[in-house]
């Protein structure tokens, strides 16, 4: 079973940088991403690599983030 925790502050976003945490992203409540590792992060973009040359950009005002994490 896996564990959903939303990532909402800076502080979030860098323990998930740090950590190198799997992501789930969601935009109108639709899973867009999912299993990406966060490479990069402002107060309005976060940036996530799915594999060696894929990166995506995803607004943080328009998307919602979750860190992924197995029991």
């Amino acid at each position: 079973m896996s564990i959903n925790r939303r990532l909402y502050t800076d502080p979030d976003f860098q323990e998930a940088l740090d950590r190198q945490i799997k992501l789930r992203v969601f935009r109108d409540d639709h899973m867009i991403e999912n299993g990406g590792t966060l490479v990069r992060f402002d107060d309005n973009t976060v940036v996530i690599q799915s594999s060696v040359s894929d990166l995506a950009y995803y607004t943080r005002s328009e998307c919602e983030f979750f860190e992924l994490r197995k029991r």
